[in-house]
């Protein structure tokens, strides 16, 4: 199989080099790069604002610092991204030596955030460290994830390949989550006699925030010495990229795209709303930080148990329709939840189990729903804008996260959260505590219900849909290198407008129709159609449709 991955490929789809073959030691290596990723990025979501409240500083700053960082970021990654396609690849490849270069740096970047003595320093001395330390995180996060994120893409042209180092990814995404989410809340919040609460300890937090940079530096080399880039894409001299006016064409003319990108500005604020919240919820409201552990605990299950059924919703009820239920499903349960107004942490905990069912089948299955966008987007205007869709969604994104962070840090302002409590030796007033039960219940609660409405209602793209665009992208490229079928005839689908296979003629005819409109159709597009193809089948579908994607954009230049 190996052997096979490394023939020569079609015109215009990259060759593949003569390196070791892809295996196990890829896949390994590969998911340990999100590991590093998130042993800086879940640390700084998960303690950042709490770490800087407990240090005096004043969390609509710190709201206000994350918008105007992230927003800068957003276009960051688009400007990054293009340097590095500019760029000669080195010995070791395009994407691979920026894990080598990178990873040192934004880990010390990431321990410094969490320095106790700046505690010692006036408010601007907070102020303008806090800046500076997480704009230099951000600023070197771009540079290794870009590269990290773009490099699946060359470690493997086999898109069964791919789809397993995806899988990795997520699993070293999930693995990085429950170290830092479950584990460092027993460690960095200790007894304070003054509030009778565990609390955040800022030398603690320093402690974990250095064993974090440790093991995200060790994660990273791992990824740089066990992952291979085989592929070297063949640039076309004549081509363009896309320019922002393009991009602006295709965000207003796709449904598809525009619902995606409503739904996921949503889901991010909700998300990130309550994981800036959270700490604050067990420290303050349930008088005990490490319960924390628990939150994250519970908050990562649902994503293993997506990781095992998450196919086999996608394959029975389709992504749109599993998304839609569990965003609806999770609002329902916020709601309730709030209302509720539970004081016992363990009713609490298995209620917010199910609450973040919803998010984990976003999660999920989000970068699968963006292949159906795109396929959307070849259907309607006949050219493949891959690259395109993932940067206008990746700026959606940061968006999203953005506008999280200032509401986040401005509704503890305005809920009127004393930074100074512990100093003070007091404890939040109960109006706080309510505030944040309802910052971390309802307004995560009301954002999944309105994103379960916009994927139900706007989102265009129904199971059946995703199977009729890949019949239609796969009987254009048959058609256009005449390949034919030998096929007894059958019906595509049970309803008046079905579509006829002639065995004759080779094409699909609309029923009662001539073969004046027909379109080309094979053995696997028809059981696709029919959801009865093998494993097998499905890869030689997605293999064909890449083959075919090359041949047909050659014939056109033809």
């Amino acid at each position: 199989m190996a052997k096979k991955d490394e023939q020569a490929q079609p015109q215009g789809s990259g060759s593949v080099t003569s390196k070791r073959p892809f295996g196990l030691r890829d896949k390994i290596g590969y998911m340990f790069g999100d590991v590093g990723n998130d042993f800086t990025f879940i640390l700084q979501m998960a303690f950042f604002m709490v770490f800087y409240t407990r240090m005096g500083v004043n969390p609509g700053f710190i709201g206000t610092m994350l918008l105007v960082v992230r927003l800068f970021d957003a276009f960051w990654d688009v400007i990054f991204g293009r340097i590095v396609d500019v760029l000669k690849p080195t010995k070791h490849g395009r994407f691979r030596p920026w894990i080598g270069r990178i990873a040192i740096p934004i880990c010390v970047a990431s321990a410094l955030m969490y320095i106790p003595f700046v505690s010692s320093f006036s408010t601007t001395g907070k102020l303008v460290y806090m800046v500076c330390t997480y704009l230099l995180w951000n600023f070197l996060y771009t540079m290794i994830n870009i590269p990290y994120g773009s490099m699946a893409s060359v470690i493997t042209d086999n898109p069964k390949d791919r789809a397993s180092l995806s899988v990795f990814r997520s699993l070293g995404a999930m693995i990085a989550a429950l170290g830092i989410q479950t584990v460092l809340p027993i460690f960095v919040y200790t007894y304070d006699e003054a509030t009778g609460q565990k609390v955040l300890n800022p030398h603690n937090m320093a402690i974990a925030a250095i064993i974090c940079a440790i093991c995200g530096i060790i994660s990273y080399y791992i990824t740089f010495f066990n992952v291979e880039e085989r592929v070297e894409p063949q640039v076309d001299p004549n081509h363009e990229k896309a320019g922002f006016g393009a991009m602006l064409k295709t965000v207003a003319t796709n449904r598809a795209l525009l619902a995606l990108i409503c739904a996921a500005i949503l889901v991010l604020l909700g998300s990130f709303v309550a994981g800036q919240v959270m700490p604050f919820i067990f420290q303050d409201y349930f008088g005990n930080g490490q319960l924390q552990s628990w939150g994250g605990l519970v908050q990562n299950i649902p994503v293993l148990l997506l990781a095992i059924t998450g196919a086999w919703l996608t394959v029975h009820f389709g992504k749109k329709e599993a998304i839609s239920v569990a965003l609806l499903f999770s609002g329902v349960v916020g709601i309730v939840m709030y209302f509720l107004h539970l004081d016992n942490v363990v009713i609490f905990l298995v209620l917010y189990f199910f609450m973040a069912l919803g998010l984990s089948t976003f999660n999920s299955l989000v970068w699968a729903i963006i292949t159906d966008v795109i396929d959307y987007q070849e259907v309607r205007v006949g050219e493949r804008d891959d690259a395109t869709i993932y940067a206008i969604y990746s700026w959606a994104r940061k968006l999203g996260q953005a506008l999280a962070g200032f509401i986040g840090g401005w509704s503890l302002t305005a809920i009127g959260y004393n930074e100074h409590a512990v100093e003070q030796g007091v404890t939040q007033t109960q109006s706080v505590l309510d505030g944040l039960y309802l910052l971390f219940l309802i307004v995560p609660a009301v954002l999944y219900l309105l994103a379960g409405l916009v994927m139900a209602f706007w989102y265009p793209l129904t199971k059946q849909r995703v199977h009729e665009n890949y019949l239609t992208l796969r009987g254009r490229r048959e058609k256009a290198t005449g390949r034919k079928a030998d096929l007894d005839s059958k019906f595509v689908g049970d309803s008046e407008d079905a579509q006829v296979v002639d065995p004759a003629a080779g094409v699909k005819v609309p029923a009662g129709g001539s073969s004046a409109t027909a379109e080309w159709v094979s053995p696997v597009m028809r059981d696709t159609a029919l959801g009865r193809e093998t494993s097998e089948e499905r890869r030689m579908f997605e293999e064909d449709r890449r083959i075919y994607k090359e041949d047909w954009r050659d014939s056109k230049d033809e």
